[in-house]
């Protein structure tokens, strides 16, 4: 088998198991959020994220300015990172994790909308129409006016436009802006905000449910180291659409621990959405048709407490590999 091949067999099995480790860690927020507040989960598992985090960017020597180059753009992530993280998690604990999986899978829909203004790219009729199909495919999941919405909805569409609009950011003002502010800011906005709110929300955990709270910094910063070797190994149009596997994780822990089962309207939609999602990554991935890729270098999932893989993946050495 060609070396290529091998390497993309490899990036794409290191890429679903990366989204296994996410969608178990979704699992940990779901169970969690039956209890506490989103705002209460968000603090602590941000607060339990800062040790590691801070020992990877001690190793990077390079940079040591915390000062933005572009404060307003790091400013308006930073809210936007702020709000995805509670609105996704907040969407978890009352949404069945299927419906808030196929919800955020618009997120490569938002983006190549996004990046038209504020990357200046060029979208054209094919991506367009997968666009406006992959959002028929959320209107066919939320069914507005023949179901209920919720909060939890609103919820997980808001973090799916959020995270969205901190993806394309990052593609704005990444080449300039210090990898230490792209992560740094984020976390702080996380614990500053929640921490706000916490003394209005809060709740005494017992020791187990702290643990809990561990898994969920821990697995979300496995998760993107393991996002990050897959890009290494493989090509990024065969690693990206691995990240809609989660969406059979959260079929088979909604039926196993939640008793959920996604019904006809949500199994569309997700099929809709995640064909034009993948449609836009071939595109993408065509030479001259896309200026800035933004979707297949967003390269994971929309961040909301654990930091982006394409930012971690600027400070970790190589030999990671």
């Amino acid at each position: 088998m060609p070396e290529v091949a091998v390497n993309n067999v490899k990036g794409a099995v290191t890429a679903l198991a990366a989204m296994g480790i996410f969608a178990t860690h979704d699992v940990v927020v779901k169970v969690l959020g039956a209890e506490y507040s989103a705002f209460q989960i968000v603090f602590f598992a941000a607060l339990l994220s800062f040790p590691i985090v801070s020992v990877i960017l001690l190793a990077d020597a390079r940079e040591a300015s915390l000062k933005p180059r572009h404060p307003w753009w790091v400013l308006l992530r930073t809210i936007c990172t702020t709000i995805t993280g509670v609105a996704a998690f907040y969407a978890f604990s009352i949404l069945p994790l299927a419906q808030v999986y196929v919800i955020l899978f618009s997120s490569p829909l938002l983006i190549t909308i996004l990046a038209i203004p504020i990357l200046g790219e060029t979208v054209r009729l094919r991506r367009w129409a997968a666009v406006i199909a992959g959002l028929v495919g959320v209107l066919v999941v939320m069914r507005p006016g023949q179901a209920d919405l919720s909060l939890g909805h609103l919820a997980a569409l808001v973090a799916a436009i959020c995270g969205a609009t901190a993806s394309v950011i990052v593609r704005r003002i990444g080449q300039d802006e210090r990898s230490v502010v792209l992560l740094l800011y984020p976390m702080v906005g996380n614990v500053i905000a929640m921490g706000v709110a916490l003394p209005f929300v809060y709740r005494p955990m017992p020791l187990g449910d702290l643990g809990l709270l561990g898994i969920i910094a821990i697995f979300g910063l496995a998760a993107s180291y393991l996002v990050i070797l897959a890009y290494r190994a493989g090509e990024a149009v065969i690693v990206a659409p691995m990240q809609y596997s989660q969406i059979l994780w959260a079929t088979g822990y909604g039926y196993l621990l939640f008793a959920e089962t996604p019904d006809g309207p949500t199994i569309l939609g997700a099929g809709i959405i995640i064909a034009s999602g993948i449609y836009i990554v071939l595109r993408e991935g065509r030479a001259g048709t896309s200026a800035n890729r933004p979707v297949l270098l967003t390269r994971s999932r929309a961040e909301a407490v654990t930091p982006r893989a394409s930012l971690l993946l600027r400070v970790l050495p190589r030999s990671g590999r």
